[in-house]
C-alpha cells in the first residue's frame, strides 16, 4: 500500500515557510499511529523541518538529489530508485512536501487526510487536488480546548 498523509485546510493549504500551519494533538497522534512500524517517504526540506530529525520506529526515506546521506535516513535520488529497495508488502506513507505529493499522486492507493475546517491567512504550500478520489471513511471532531478548529479524519481511495 502506498498512502499519502497530510493535514489540509479547506483550500488544501498544508504549510507556510516550511512549517505545518496547524498543530492538532489528535492529528499528530493519528499520524504516529498510522506510520509507526512502516516506511515514511519525504523530501529533503520536509526532513529538515522535523524538530527531532528522523522519526522513531519507522523506516525514514528521503528523496533528494542534493545530499547523499542524512542522519537516521536512507536517501534516494528518485521514486524509482526508492521503489527498487522496497518489499512488495511494504506499507509506505508519503509525508510531504508539496512537490512530492504532486509528483507522486499517481502512485498512491490511499489518502489519509485530516481535513481542517479553516482557510489560513497565510499559506505557501498546498496539497494537490483530490476531488476525483472516493471517500471511504470519515471521523468528525469538534473544536475543543486542545484543538482550535473543527476537523475530520478522512480516508480516500481511487
Amino acid at each position: 500500500m502506498i498512502a499519502m498523509i497530510a493535514a489540509v485546510a479547506r483550500n488544501r493549504a498544508i504549510g507556510f515557510r516550511n512549517k505545518l500551519i496547524y498543530w492538532l494533538p489528535n492529528d499528530l497522534k493519528r499520524f504516529r499511529q498510522l506510520t509507526t512500524g512502516h516506511t515514511v517517504v519525504m523530501g529533503r526540506r520536509t526532513f529538515e523541518s522535523l524538530p527531532k530529525g528522523a522519526l522513531p520506529n519507522r523506516r525514514n526515506c528521503v528523496l533528494t538529489t542534493s545530499v547523499d546521506s542524512l542522519p537516521g535516513c536512507e536517501c534516494f535520488r528518485s521514486w524509482d530508485d526508492f521503489a527498487k529497495h522496497c518489499r512488495p508488502d511494504e506499507d509506505v506513507y508519503i509525508i510531504g512536501g508539496a512537490s512530492l505529493y504532486q509528483g507522486l499522486m499517481n502512485h498512491a492507493d490511499r489518502l489519509c487526510l485530516t481535513e481542517i475546517d479553516d482557510v489560513p491567512q497565510e499559506a505557501d504550500t498546498f496539497f494537490p487536488d483530490y476531488s476525483q478520489w472516493r471517500e471511504v471513511s470519515r471521523e468528525e471532531h469538534e473544536k475543543d480546548e486542545r484543538h482550535g478548529y473543527r476537523y475530520a479524519f478522512v480516508d480516500y481511495e481511487r
